[in-house]
């Protein structure tokens, strides 16, 4: 996981692989409130494989013939993955609307309406209690200390009982940043550097070795300042690149030169959940950093000078540090880890002091994070706790590996979780 760099675990980790299929990595959504089955939106349960939620909801909008406005869901699931989850589409009343939904269900790539139900209310980002998991590790290499997979189910199963006890770092997953090619951390930082150009091109161009050929060529021949010929080369999963490669087209075209007023453009042709990624990408990056300090000085413990929020993510004030102590250990409330912006407190004593520090490594002050040319990209920042709960664990041996099971926080990542089974880099 990028920047992650401590354990919470002591024990040696049963190493491995995952995502050897999509459907070896099965997530599904614990919602929070559920349609009722009468109402002016239309709720799917969606089960899809191999596609982000985004490319879902674009289809679906594309093909109804409605905006991606209208279209609301409570989080991003993985691509590499075969996940469920709600997804809304509002003001859609009349039956005639509804059909047009169910004639559908067969015709989104890799995806399958599991339900189409009528709801009251909208769904919003964030209404959802957590995600259940279902991760098949395989290629387990055996060794003195595990001879077969039953030994390694017996190791994970030690992992997660303490991680049940202790929380597990709350790291930001691969998932984040990308990979192979890893660059949105990156574009946040060339925006909060108000660099415009630099965070498009680093988009767009700077092809990985790691890529398709097809998306190397692509994206090379915009690096040599050939637009047109890279569009001509962009596959089909390069939808976010073309849309932005468009719209420099058209300012080319029609201006004769390409400036910052072209390259935010070219940003803002993006769809707003995407625009408002890379800053947050940037701040997930420098956070990782900061919890892997934090989780040195112990995890499930107050620390003088620690910021404590409760579930509802409300900071709680005036408590004794024997009282914190004893919230954090009952998993009542968490230490946190800023997410860097504008207006983020610092923590006091040494906590503040190496909160502080993580800035001034990267040669940052709160005040970059205003990103003044666009302004909306900005951030105010917030505390995020920097460990998280993990309960409902399981683990047991199959033909050629072992799976385990685990239901965990919202925003939070299953790879942090089995990072510490394996203690391998796990994507």
């Amino acid at each position: 996981m990028l920047n992650a760099n401590t354990y919470v675990t002591d024990n040696p980790g049963i190493g491995g692989t995952i995502r050897n299929s999509y459907e070896d990595f099965y997530v599904e959504e614990i919602p929070e409130i559920e349609p009722t089955g009468e109402g002016p939106n239309i709720w799917i349960w969606i089960e899809k494989v191999g596609r982000t939620t985004l490319d879902v909801l674009l289809d679906i909008a594309r093909d109804l013939h409605i905006s991606r406005k209208r279209m609301g869901f409570a989080g991003m699931k993985d691509k590499k993955a075969l996940t469920r989850q709600w997804i809304c589409i509002s003001n859609m009343e009349s039956d005639e609307k509804l059909n047009e939904v169910l004639a559908l269900s067969d015709t989104i790539h890799n995806t399958k309406f599991l339900k189409v139900v009528r709801g009251r209310k909208k769904l919003r980002m964030g209404q959802l209690k957590g995600n259940k998991f279902r991760i098949k590790i395989n290629d387990i290499p055996f060794n003195d200390d595990i001879t077969s997979f039953e030994d390694a189910s017996d190791r994970a199963k030690e992992i997660l009982s303490q991680l049940e006890i202790t929380g597990v770092p709350n790291y930001f997953g691969w998932q984040r940043f990308g990979k192979p090619r890893t660059s949105t951390h990156l574009v946040g930082e060339a925006l909060i550097q108000n660099d415009l150009k630099k965070a498009v091109d680093l988009y767009i161009g700077h092809p990985c070795m790691e890529e398709s050929p097809d998306s190397i060529k692509a994206r090379q021949a915009y690096d040599d300042g050939n637009m047109e010929e890279s569009l001509e080369l962009m596959h089909g999963g390069m939808r976010y690149e073309k849309m932005m490669l468009r719209q420099l087209i058209h300012d080319y075209n029609k201006f004769g030169q390409l400036d910052d007023r072209s390259y935010k453009s070219a940003l803002l042709a993006l769809p707003k959940p995407l625009q408002r990624m890379f800053v947050h990408a940037y701040q997930s990056y420098l956070f990782n950093d900061v919890v892997s300090r934090r989780v040195e000085m112990g995890i499930n413990s107050y620390v003088e000078g620690d910021i404590i929020i409760d579930d509802d993510e409300a900071i709680i004030r005036d408590k004794s540090p024997e009282e914190y102590d004893r919230l954090i250990k009952e998993f009542k409330a968490n230490p946190t880890c800023p997410l860097y912006g504008t207006k983020v407190p610092f923590a006091g004593a040494e906590v503040g002091e190496m909160e502080r520090a993580v800035l001034d490594k990267y040669g940052l002050k709160k005040e970059d994070f205003e990103c003044p040319k666009m302004p909306k990209l900005g951030s105010h920042g917030l505390r995020r706790s920097m460990r998280f709960r993990v309960w409902d664990t399981h683990a047991e041996a199959c033909e050629d590996g072992i799976v385990v099971e685990f239901s965990i926080n919202k925003g939070s990542y299953a790879t942090a979780v089995l990072r510490e089974i394996m203690k391998v880099d796990v994507v």
